[in-house]
């Protein structure tokens, strides 16, 4: 009876990661490449979201993933000889709200990588912008030029930004809509300084040499943080992974050792102890070394 429901369990969870969760990562792979925003209700968002999927989309992936976690980590119980319903069920809606999290998780880090790669070419855009307008080029224009030649996410965002303003949007307006798409304080500069020159007057050239100069030390600072709370970090993932590695190699070394682990409450009840507190000492470690800038 265990082997069949093994067997079932597997079967249900390849069926729906074949028929479910592989097309939803294939159209989302297409959506991303084609570099466009993808509407929802007719109304295109500024949200970062938007670059990569849907809400409707990503709602249907994060309970697809739910599901295959749900049913993978049941088969793998069964298959260990662990028929307690209490640990099936308990285990499995923890797997589940962990696969639930996945995918919101996997979007946050495409979303953060494309920001970064943004904001790596800051320091570009306004070195650019600053000589097409020492050469007598408008700004729309310097703007034009200067997205030719960035590529990746700086293209596609000031691509938006020109398309906008072709459209009758006034640029100060559209720099702003840019902000709201990708964040940072470093574009908030920048755009402010542009409408506030283009308001006030003055030589538009030479500010933004001054924010090019601020952006370049913001950078280099990060730069030397990241490194100097590297230690840290390598540190919070090692105490994280280390007792399921040594839980691992015990069990391999010594099966009937650890079998009462897996097969006792008190065993399972010392292993929600060891990943609730190894949880929150991660959490701390990694809020210490995280440093707002």
């Amino acid at each position: 009876m265990a082997d069949f429901l093994v067997l079932a369990l597997v079967f249900a969870a390849v069926t729906w990661c074949v028929w479910v969760v592989t097309p939803l990562l294939a159209q989302i792979g297409l959506e991303r490449t084609e570099g466009r925003y993808v509407k929802s209700d007719g109304q295109q968002q500024l949200s970062p979201l938007y670059r990569f999927t849907t809400p409707e989309r990503l709602a249907q992936a994060r309970w697809s993933g739910a599901l295959l976690g749900l049913g993978l980590l049941s088969a793998v119980l069964i298959a260990a000889d662990v028929m307690d319903p209490y640990i099936l069920i308990g285990c499995g809606l923890l797997a589940a709200g962990f696969c639930y999290q996945i995918p919101k998780w996997w979007l946050n880090s495409r979303i953060r990588k494309r920001q970064q790669l943004f904001e790596s070419r800051l320091t570009d855009l306004t070195l650019g912008i600053a000589n097409g307008l020492r050469a007598g080029a408008a700004l729309p224009q310097s703007l034009e030029l200067v997205s030719r030649d960035m590529g990746g996410p700086m293209t596609e965002e000031l691509a938006l930004v020109l398309h906008e303003y072709r459209l009758g949007m006034d640029l100060p307006e559209s720099l702003s809509r840019l902000c709201e798409r990708m964040p940072g304080e470093d574009l908030s500069l920048l755009v402010t300084a542009i409408r506030l020159t283009m308001q006030s007057g003055g030589s538009l050239a030479e500010v933004l040499d001054r924010i090019t100069d601020t952006i370049r030390q913001r950078v280099e600072f990060h730069d030397r943080l990241m490194t100097m709370t590297a230690q840290g970090r390598f540190e919070a993932i090692a105490m994280a992974s280390a007792p399921l590695l040594a839980f691992l190699v015990l069990f391999m070394l010594d099966r009937d050792l650890m079998l009462p682990m897996v097969h006792t409450k008190i065993g399972w009840i010392a292993i929600g102890a060891v990943v609730t507190l190894e949880t929150v000492g991660f959490l701390i470690i990694n809020k210490i070394v995280s440093i707002d800038v």
